[in-house]
């Protein structure tokens, strides 16, 4: 019986990631049992997912209705910004912030339906967040997004801002320079230096900050590793400490048990030598009787012998 690829590839790409690789291997068994090696081959190549890609690819599985309404809203995002036209770019990023939190909004909702997702407090929803706006400006993310196979969360800087007025104004036709005439030439061009300028600053402190950030992260990450390997250490210690205890207590167990068939034999033993002790001392009994008996015989014998005369009639 052929394999059904897509379907099984929906299965396995709703399966929690803890669980994708025991899952996946079960199925390139099944599929070289079913004498298919080609798919196992090509099953054997899946690879498993970031628990923030997972939660994307549950959505687009489960509700892709509201993953399609990404594409005609990332189209008009990137018309509006390439056109230059600043009120409908903001009015555009509004709905792609809208969306993105709804969409967000319903991977929380479907995580809690699951049994075996990560609590919320633990769900990766930035990296989620972070994705969604990333297929919103780049058609290749979007593209994986749509498969429902994505391996790992996507980041992007995003749209840019809306031009400013004096570099461009747009009126519905066709763009003209924001002044009239040569006049406007020198201060336009004034302008754009300070505006080049104030884009540098901008991106500088952009850097700086970015920068300052990083170092943060890096010193909670070498804190967060130092933690793990403290609690690996401490795990590794309890799970020792438990294995002794175990260990012990079948050997403990098995003592007790031996101890338990000890007993249960003396007390056969036991049980046979009370009946043993109550017949000898029947027999003791019979025997003490029967001593009394011939000590009496014999008494009574003796006494006729010391009186011949005893028990006959004397002579005339």
């Amino acid at each position: 019986m052929a394999v059904d690829e897509s379907e099984l590839a929906r299965q396995l790409y709703r399966t929690p990631p803890d669980r994708f690789v025991a899952a996946r291997d079960a199925a390139v068994a099944d599929a070289r049992r079913a004498g298919d090696p080609a798919t196992a081959r090509r099953i054997a190549g899946w690879k498993r997912p970031t628990v923030a890609a997972w939660l994307v690819n549950l959505l687009t599985l489960d509700r892709p209705e509201l993953v399609a309404d990404l594409g005609p809203l990332a189209e008009a995002l990137r018309t509006a910004q390439r056109d230059l036209k600043g009120p409908r770019l903001r009015e555009l990023s509004a709905q792609r912030r809208e969306l993105v939190a709804a969409l967000v909004t319903e991977v929380r909702r479907i995580a809690a339906d699951l049994p075996d997702a990560p609590p919320a407090a633990r769900l990766p929803l930035a990296e989620v967040e972070a994705t969604l706006h990333a297929a919103l400006a780049d058609t290749a993310v979007a593209e994986q997004v749509r498969t429902g196979r994505l391996l790992k969360a996507v980041h992007h800087s995003g749209f840019g801002e809306v031009p400013r007025p004096q570099l461009r104004l747009v009126t519905g036709g066709a763009a003209e320079p924001a002044g009239g005439g040569a006049a406007d030439v020198v201060p336009q061009r004034e302008a754009d230096r300070g505006g080049a300028r104030r884009a540098r600053d901008a991106q500088a402190a952009a850097r700086a900050e970015r920068a300052k950030r990083r170092r943060t992260l890096d010193r909670e990450l070498a804190a967060a590793r130092a933690a793990q390997r403290q609690a690996e250490r401490e795990l590794d210690g309890t799970t020792t400490a438990e294995r002794d205890s175990v260990a012990a207590l079948d050997r403990i167990e098995g003592e007790l048990a031996e101890l338990e068939r000890r007993r249960a034999v003396a007390e056969q033993e036991l049980s046979r030598a009370k009946l043993a002790r109550r017949a000898a001392e029947r027999t003791l009994t019979a025997a003490r009787r029967r001593t009394g008996e011939v000590e009496g015989a014999i008494e009574a014998v003796d006494a006729e012998e010391a009186d011949p005369t005893a028990g006959g009639e004397e002579a005339d």
